[in-house]
């Protein structure tokens, strides 16, 4: 069984060590140094990563995430790399995989491309297969908020029907399965992507709020 959630950990902290902790994110105005401590918090931290999703406890996630970042760069990249303790669920490979994989590879492209619009990297025939079976799975949770009906088409993987037509019209999302996860999760202005449909209809659906959060 693949294993990408671990490769894009590894990749992700490879890139960290590369950029340093005062690089930018799509996450703005997060650095480098947030998005780590942001990624610590999440897998090592349950009484505090509740305030990730629930506004009325993002106070006390917040500060914990600022000390997190003032931490020295190396040791907190170590903790991103070496991932959850070794009591969390999520040390076991399917959990890893489900929990982790998309989390890893958006966070990685929020950094590859904060400072360039576009592909950075050239992405692999089976992260490319394992991005579309979540999109195929996820696809209407992540779209559930978009203004216009949308339809995901990844060549040589498939098409997918991801929210029906608002009476705007439907867009039509043409691109890699990389590339569209992007798109899901909000980031379609750094995404290559060929959108088919109104000018109006694109422009609604550009401007939607996507993703879980």
């Amino acid at each position: 069984m693949a294993h990408h959630a671990q490769d894009e950990r590894a990749s992700l902290c490879d890139t960290f060590d590369a950029v340093g902790p005062d690089a930018p994110t799509l996450c703005d105005p997060w650095t480098t140094a947030d998005l780590a401590a942001h990624l610590v918090i999440r897998e090592r931290r349950p009484d505090l990563a509740a305030g990730i999703w629930v506004p009325g406890l993002a106070g006390r996630t917040e500060r914990a995430q600022r000390e997190y970042a003032a931490m020295p760069w190396a040791e907190l990249v170590d903790l991103v790399r070496s991932g959850p303790p070794v009591w969390a669920p999520q040390r076991l490979r399917p959990l890893d995989e489900a929990a982790n994989l998309i989390e890893f590879y958006i966070h990685h492209e929020d950094v590859l491309r904060a400072e360039a619009v576009g592909p950075q990297r050239a992405v692999g025939a089976d992260l490319e297969a394992a991005l579309w079976g979540r999109l195929t799975r996820l696809g209407k949770v992540l779209f559930r908020r978009a203004r216009t009906g949308v339809v995901l088409l990844a060549p040589d993987h498939g098409r997918c029907a991801a929210h029906g037509d608002t009476g705007l019209g439907t867009v039509i999302l043409q691109g890699p399965p990389s590339e569209l996860m992007l798109a899901a999760y909000g980031r379609a202005r750094v995404a290559a992507l060929e959108p088919q449909g109104s000018p109006e209809a694109v422009d609604a659906l550009m401007a939607s709020r996507l993703g879980f959060t």
